[in-house]
This record gives structure tokens, sequence and C-alpha cells, in this order.
């Protein structure tokens, strides 16, 4: 009886805002591979963040005006170094919320939509608030 494959290691990812993340199945083979744009993973952490409670809406990244930066432009920037993820997302927040409980959630809840969702892991999320919106009188 011959023995069950073993599965292939998972290659070494590296990206940079550009190339696209490929994943390989549990058993090392499958029909194909998986790839995930960089701009899906910008997006998954936008509307998680929009998402969150307290969170008004996402700010424009300081220091991209005239620079092409993926998802800077949508409050989001991100980078990928091996299997880790690290995301700066700039938000402006609701008056009379409180700023560092909606910094942890939208920690919690982006760290999670991406392991969830692309199984990617996440390092470090940082939470820049912007700006707070005041109703206008």
């Amino acid at each position: 009886m011959a023995e069950p494959a073993q599965p292939r290691p998972e290659k070494k990812r590296k990206t940079k805002n550009a190339e696209p993340i490929t994943e390989m199945d549990e058993y090392g083979s499958g029909p194909g591979k998986t790839t995930i744009a960089p701009d899906v993973l910008v997006t998954i952490a936008r509307l998680t963040a929009l998402e969150t409670e307290g969170v008004s809406r996402m700010s424009a990244v300081p220091g991209t005006t005239g620079r092409f930066r993926r998802g800077g432009g949508e409050g989001v920037l991100l980078e990928i170094e091996g299997n880790y993820l690290t995301a700066d997302l700039y938000i402006v927040v609701n008056n009379n919320v409180n700023l560092r409980e909606v910094s942890r959630n939208i920690q919690h809840n982006v760290t999670r939509a991406i392991s969830e969702m692309v199984g990617l892991q996440v390092g470090r999320i940082h939470i820049h608030i912007e700006d707070i919106d005041y109703p206008t009188v």
C-alpha cells in the first residue's frame, strides 16, 4: 500500500503593495491556485473599519498627494512581509466617542476579517485618527 502524499511546504510570500498573494490548499495540491489582489485586502480593511461603531469615514493618507501608493486615497496603507500583514488606517470618528475603544474595535474587527476571509496573519493594525466630525449648527 502506497503512503499518502506529503503536503508540499507553502512558498514564502513577499508582497509589496502591487504583487498578488498566492495561497496553496492544505494538501499542497489541488485544481489550481487562488490569487488575491492587494486591492481586495484594502477593500476588506476599509469596509470593516467603516462598519465599526464610532467611525464616520476614512481620511486620505497624509503625504500621498501626487504620489501613487496603493489604497492611500481610501485611507488604508498595507504592507505584506512574508506571511504578515501590517496596515495603517486613517479615519475620522464621530463626536462623543471613546477614541481608544473605537481604535481597539477597529483593530480587532480588521484583524478578524482579514484572518477569516483571506487566511493571512495580521501583524499590526495602526489606527490614525485624523479628525472628529462634529454636527454643524
